[in-house]
């Protein structure tokens, strides 16, 4: 079964590649028109988004060069020693929302770190499959279609967040401790 799956997910993107402009003449569209059209779209779409994300990734940049990240781990530690939180996955925690980059090499480090069958290694991988990042989200996309007031959606997006630290925290001690 499993080599079928291989073979499967091997090929199914070449011959829907081949397939799609095949099926396309057959249907009459001008493929390579309409590829050219799209291709234009979406760099005009890059051109748009482009400043709002630059904006946000020099936001996060901020935060974590100017020491902020530190000092408001440093604030919630003995809260989360409290519960039985590992420290170290704080970090994760906040830079989930911020960025999907900074939250994956965190996930990585903690892993590497602590061995990916440790409990903070299962945590930290639980939690960075159980969310989004929400103000890339927010940013990004609520940018490019031109949404300026976004509060009720951030407050949403973060409490979805926390909910699925806390779920993410509450399963895995229930299953891996």
């Amino acid at each position: 079964m499993s080599a079928v799956v291989l073979a499967l997910s091997q090929w199914a993107i070449p011959v829907f590649l081949i397939f799609a402009p095949i099926y396309a003449l057959f249907k009459g569209v001008d493929v390579y028109n309409v590829f050219c059209d799209g291709a234009a779209r979406g760099l005009r779409l890059l051109v748009q988004i482009l400043p709002f994300l630059l904006g946000m990734l020099v936001a996060i940049e901020v935060f974590n060069a100017s020491g902020a990240m530190q000092l408001a781990l440093a604030q919630l530690q003995p809260i989360c020693n409290r519960f039985g939180l590992p420290a170290d996955i704080l970090p994760l925690a906040v830079l989930r929302s911020l960025s999907g980059s900074g939250a994956l090499a965190w996930c990585a480090q903690i892993i590497e770190t602590n061995g990916p069958d440790s409990f903070i290694g299962r945590l930290a991988a639980t939690m960075q499959g159980s969310t989004d990042t929400t103000f890339y989200v927010l940013t990004v996309y609520f940018g490019s279609v031109g949404v300026l007031h976004h509060r009720h959606a951030l407050v949403v997006g973060l409490l979805a967040d926390l909910a699925a630290f806390a779920a993410a925290f509450f399963l895995c001690t229930l299953i891996f401790k």
